[in-house]
């Protein structure tokens, strides 16, 4: 069974309330039980025994302003990212690659069908946006994801294609035969690009980290303004140094 295939049983009810309440509180910052009980429908009673509960386990914390996610996820994230190899692989050549081209860095794996990154470096001068480590994306939509969807093995890229492709631009890649195509040229090119397919204004290229005895570990990618990402600098000499360092993370992931 694929990891984006999960196991048809039946959820604890009370699970899924607690996280709804560390989601709803990632997304708000701070809220009050009754901001809770609304959002997630259920009383208040039980919105304030979730929300008491999760304090008493140091997850949740009271503010002035209500109650807000505690710090102690910053250790679990961090965990959670350093048991990945590719991290250590990849994150000195990451900061060097940033140097060179002077934007935005980051790693990307694959976990559920979606994409997650695990590390990013950046310029004094380079964008921010909704992108941050630990951020969700999906793949059709990113250079480091068109870059692990052409390479991956074909029984995963069509584990992961399934369902409609979302639009998050109007140039977002929506068609999945137009997808495939895109996919191929990227295998033959062995790189990719994303034109404001995600974000509008912004431009990425993306590299498949490949391992000689694992096969596709991930991918990385620089991403800046279309202002400054642009030209032969954006289309043939980016590119370049992208492929060079991935090749380079892949040996290292290859032996790490």
């Amino acid at each position: 069974m694929a990891p984006s295939e999960p196991r048809r049983t039946a959820t604890i009810g009370a699970t899924e309330t607690s996280f709804g309440i560390v989601e709803y509180l990632r997304d708000s910052v701070t809220a009050g039980v009754s901001d809770i009980a609304n959002e997630l429908g259920v009383s208040k009673s039980t919105a304030y025994n979730h929300v008491r509960t999760l304090v008493k386990l140091g997850y949740v914390a009271e503010t002035d302003d209500g109650y807000a996610l505690s710090l102690k996820f910053l250790n679990l994230g961090d965990h959670a990212r350093r048991r990945h190899a590719l991290y250590h692989a990849a994150k000195g050549e990451m900061d060097d690659l940033v140097d060179a081209i002077g934007e935005r860095g980051q790693v990307m794996i694959e976990e559920n069908g979606r994409g997650v990154y695990i590390y990013q470096v950046r310029t004094d001068h380079a964008v921010q946006t909704d992108s941050h480590i630990g951020n969700f994306v999906d793949l059709h939509t990113t250079a480091v994801g068109k870059s692990y969807l052409a390479f991956c093995e074909e029984e995963r890229r069509e584990a992961i294609l399934v369902g409609d492709l979302a639009a998050l631009t109007p140039e977002t890649i929506t068609d999945r035969d137009d997808l495939l195509e895109e996919l191929d040229r990227i295998r033959e090119q062995g790189h990719a690009f994303n034109d404001e397919e995600r974000i509008t204004g912004m431009r990425a290229v993306g590299a498949p980290i490949i391992s000689d005895r694992h096969g596709v570990l991930g991918a990385i990618s620089v991403s800046g303004p279309t202002t400054r990402m642009n030209g032969e600098w954006y289309r043939r000499e980016i590119p370049e140094k992208v492929k060079q360092a991935a090749r380079i993370i892949g040996i290292r992931g290859t032996y790490s």
